[in-house]
């Protein structure tokens, strides 16, 4: 996720000495296999004591990231476009994008997420490419691309008018969001502001595997401007 409580977030160091050393993994998107570092221990919380207590979203490899990575596997893209994920995390849909020859820009509102979004993406060979430390609530008013795609970014109802307001900032004239989501409760609020900011959108359903032979199922948004 992009949006976490300023406040109650620890710091960068702090954060990546408590999530553990880091591991690779080999991850197979259709017939290419890419190296995501992670951090070991993301399932151990940071303070579960604190109230508003700090959440790694970034730091698991989220269903729907797979989705959405076969899906930017299997498009025919331009080479040399310019391309923003939102709320990257781990940052494999941004690799394949630059494996699709995409120049991406490799957003998050965690600078945690970011370093490992950096370091990934430069694992698996690639050298140019940006990162963008974003915050939804005040997007820049003067970047805009022509492709942005995210992945499971919708776990509050409150974050999908922010979400579509990023959209509506940020998305060239002409220009295409792919997302994709497991559907749950707060996608219905997702519809709802896509249809009141004047998204045109299509629905597609989309399946990923994961580790031990599971198969999920998720739905992909392709949103234009």
């Amino acid at each position: 996720m992009d949006i976490q409580h300023v406040d109650s977030r620890p710091a960068p160091g702090l954060i990546l000495q408590r999530l553990g050393p880091p591991v690779i993994d080999k991850v197979i998107v259709e017939d290419q296999t890419f190296l995501i570092q992670r951090p070991s221990a993301s399932d151990k919380p940071i303070d579960a004591a604190a109230p508003d207590a700090y959440t790694p979203y970034w730091a698991d490899l989220w269903p729907a990231a797979r989705m959405l990575a076969k899906v930017i596997q299997r498009e025919p893209w331009t080479p040399g476009i310019a391309a923003l994920e939102l709320g990257c995390g781990l940052g494999l849909p941004g690799i394949v994008g630059l494996a699709r020859g995409l120049k991406v820009t490799f957003s998050d509102f965690d600078e945690c997420a970011l370093r490992f979004a950096d370091v990934n993406a430069r694992l698996n060979g690639f050298t140019d490419f940006q990162t963008l430390q974003l915050d939804w609530r005040c997007p820049p008013a003067d970047l805009r691309f022509p492709v942005i795609f995210g992945a499971d970014l919708i776990y509050e109802a409150s974050h999908a008018e922010m979400l579509v307001g990023v959209i509506q900032r940020m998305l060239a004239s002409g220009g295409t969001c792919w997302l994709t989501d497991l559907e749950r409760v707060p996608a219905r609020a997702l519809h709802d502001a896509l249809q009141q900011g004047g998204l045109p959108f299509e629905k597609q359903l989309v399946r990923a595997g994961e580790p031990g032979g599971r198969r999920m199922k998720g739905t992909l948004y392709r949103i234009r401007s």
